[in-house]
């Protein structure tokens, strides 16, 4: 087994003018620099590394959950970066970044995380993964310039009429559409962890999802973002995965999503629970290891695969 060492890195995010409430920011700047830093995690490889992975959390998902995945790709060689958006977890709190949207950790904050990894790695092939959320800011062409691959994990389109089974979309409706949108604004950020949702989340964010959601093709209904142009731009090889029970992003969905790539060559693997022998694996499965290490070797292996000494 390789041994593993993991270091905190801080990322600065530059030009993002969604950061901070009205009146957070200090007269010395310090409050606005604080806000305006992503919290990362660094696991490197006691031998040179093969490359680096970069791992873009879902919506709501601390980047702590990642861990035991980022702990096996480290024993295949790879150096592995895992963060959080800001406002969420270990680069929150919500309430100091309420105008942050989903937008801006798509665009901003996975950029920052490209060009720090960039900077600091210049020598190292560079590959990410991108769970749910993670991987709509990658398809949409977000830190994925020099990238020679791209995992995607339950990234679908995500609209709401598409989630099932009925009662799981009315609870995704109640808390997107009513309560969130509701008690956001009153408290200054998303309470995720009391509405169900995992880590709390800011204003900006919550709402924009609850827009997006209630759209015929989730964010490719939204002109200001211009998605579909911009993932048919995207040419990086993917392997988008899926599993056969998931209710936010079944095999449909994800297919849905993927016919908006127009160039890159793209893969489609679907796990199903009696495949990987466990009772269920969901939205959050894959990357779990009580339920997912019989797969996390066809990811990682793929992602080798591709980079260029392979």
């Amino acid at each position: 087994m390789t041994s593993t060492m993991m270091s905190s890195v801080r990322i600065p995010v530059p030009g993002s003018p969604h950061t901070a409430a009205a009146g957070d920011s200090s007269p010395d700047g310090s409050e606005s620099d604080r806000q305006s830093c992503i919290v990362g995690t660094l696991l490197m490889p006691r031998e040179t590394p093969v490359g680096l992975l970069t791992i873009h959390s879902a919506t709501a998902t601390p980047a702590r959950f990642y861990t035991n995945f980022a702990d096996y790709a480290v024993t295949r060689g790879l150096a592995v970066l895992t963060y959080d958006v800001r406002g969420v977890a270990a680069s929150g709190p919500a309430r100091e970044h309420t105008r942050l949207r989903m937008r801006d950790w798509m665009q901003q904050d996975a950029n920052a995380v490209s060009a720090w990894a960039a900077n600091e790695f210049p020598e190292l092939p560079k590959v990410a993964l991108g769970h749910s959320l993670g991987g709509h800011a990658l398809l949409l062409g977000n830190a994925a310039e020099d990238l020679h691959g791209i995992v995607t994990v339950g990234t679908s389109r995500a609209a709401l009429h598409d989630i099932n089974p009925l009662a799981e979309r009315l609870r995704v409706g109640l808390i997107l559409r009513v309560l969130g949108p509701l008690i956001s604004p009153l408290v200054g950020y998303a309470p995720g962890r009391r509405l169900g949702l995992g880590e709390d989340i800011p204003t900006a964010a919550m709402l924009e999802w609850g827009r997006w959601v209630r759209m015929s093709e989730y964010f490719f209904d939204d002109p200001t973002l211009g998605a579909s142009t911009r993932m048919a731009r995207l040419r990086t090889p993917v392997l988008a995965i899926g599993t056969s029970d998931d209710n936010w992003a079944s095999p449909a969905q994800v297919d849905a999503l993927l016919d908006h790539a127009r160039l890159a060559e793209v893969e489609r693997r679907t796990f199903s629970p009696q495949e990987l022998e466990v009772s269920r694996i969901g939205h959050h499965g894959l990357l779990r290891r009580s339920v997912a290490k019989r797969a996390w070797p066809e990811i990682i292996s793929w992602l080798l695969e591709r980079l260029p000494q392979n």
